[in-house]
């Protein structure tokens, strides 16, 4: 049984992960780059695409259990990281040299975490609060709109406008 909102995004989960496999054996168009970023302008190549979404389910579900294993508090808890982080920028330049045959197959097993996570969650977790350094506090369900699910979802669009050209 889930508990709190964990059914739609479990439901929403698997939508874009069916979504992701059938793009990584599809081609774009060489040279095709992303719709700029709106706050930043960035613009990303398929592979910078595809390490970036192979890096962060595996970063943010780890994040989220950090936090259920802390005892629970009023005060929300530290939370995250910036877009700066070496760590990220690092996995999405790796990207470039990889195939999505490559990134899949990892992806999965994060993905299955993702879900595990989502179908675990008490209704104490959903109440949990964190606080990011740029988007300040932030409630569980949004945790897994920006950095989880609906982060995922705004991936494969990109996927999906590169191999659309």
């Amino acid at each position: 049984m889930t508990i709190g909102p964990a059914e739609g995004f479990l439901e929403r989960l698997e939508v874009a992960r069916a979504h992701v496999e059938r793009l990584a054996e599809a081609t774009p168009p060489a040279g095709a780059l992303t719709d700029a970023d709106e706050p930043t302008g960035e613009q990303w190549e398929w592979g910078q695409v595809w390490g970036h979404t192979a890096e962060f389910p595996a970063y943010w579900t780890a994040r989220v259990r950090e936090v259920f294993a802390q005892p629970a508090s009023a005060d929300p808890v530290p939370f995250g990281r910036s877009r700066n982080d070496p760590g990220r920028l690092a996995a999405i330049e790796e990207g470039r040299g990889l195939s999505a045959a490559e990134v899949i197959v990892p992806l999965r097993g994060d993905l299955d975490d993702v879900r595990d996570l989502l179908a675990d969650m008490s209704a104490a977790d959903w109440e949990r609060r964190v606080h990011h350094q740029v988007l300040g506090d932030m409630d569980m369900p949004r945790v897994m709109e920006v950095f989880l699910v609906g982060h995922l979802e705004e991936h494969a669009h990109q996927l999906e406008g590169l191999v659309a050209g």
